[in-house]
């Protein structure tokens, strides 16, 4: 991706109207929808790996091509790191060989909104939680298709973890900083820049002069 990236265009000025009222009744309400089969099967397969593993587990959840989990397994060389996304395309774009011996990653397709509480309901807690880009769903009308607006919010929160969101939207992530602290969990937004990026989006969003957001949460301890 070459830098001629547009910033956010949004009809929704400052933070949404309704977000605290729709943040509430996900905290408040159960998501009972079914599970589809293919994310079903892919963590009943993983959940193996998982207990086999016996490491710190990370998820980089709407991982694109995977580029950014290649390079949070270096960077955390320990833990067992799955990279997830609900495009097939995405995940074919990856080069590496997965069953490599030694390699402490691996991709996924799946569904998150299913594979988040099938973690939740396994018992997994997380060492650190990345989910890094690309589209904030920034029309007002898309505000329960942001991950703090959706119903499976809270079960990013009963992961646990450090978690971490980069944007080049910085509305998007002042509302899950609201979202977070009506859960009750502090965190930290700054302005964010690196000389390696690690996915596609950031390199592209940088590259065209685009300023960046982090938002960090300890989860748990």
């Amino acid at each position: 991706m070459q830098g001629n990236s547009r910033s956010v265009s949004s009809n929704q000025e400052g933070l949404h109207e309704n977000l605290d009222k729709v943040v509430l009744r996900h905290l408040e309400q159960p998501f009972l929808k079914p599970y589809q089969q293919h994310t079903l099967d892919a963590f009943l397969k993983l959940e193996k790996q998982v207990e086999a593993a016996n490491r710190p587990l990370i998820f980089d959840s709407c991982c694109g091509t995977g580029l950014s989990t290649a390079a949070l397994a270096q960077l955390h060389p320990d833990a067992l790191v799955v990279g997830m996304d609900k495009s097939a395309h995405r995940l074919t774009k990856h080069q590496a060989h997965f069953d490599q011996l030694g390699q402490n990653y691996l991709l996924l397709q799946v569904d998150l909104n299913d594979f988040w509480r099938l973690a939740v309901e396994a018992g997994w807690q997380l060492s650190h939680h990345y989910i890094l880009y690309p589209n904030p769903w920034p029309k007002s009308r898309h505000l329960q298709r942001r991950w703090h607006g959706s119903a499976v919010f809270p079960f990013i929160l009963k992961l646990g973890g450090q978690l971490e969101l980069r944007s080049n939207w910085k509305t998007y992530l002042e509302e899950f900083q609201v979202a977070l602290q009506l859960a009750g969990f502090q965190s930290q937004l700054n302005a964010y820049q690196t000389e390696q990026p690690i996915t596609a989006f950031e390199r592209k969003y940088q590259n065209s002069a685009q300023a960046l957001w982090q938002l960090r949460s300890q989860l748990s301890a």
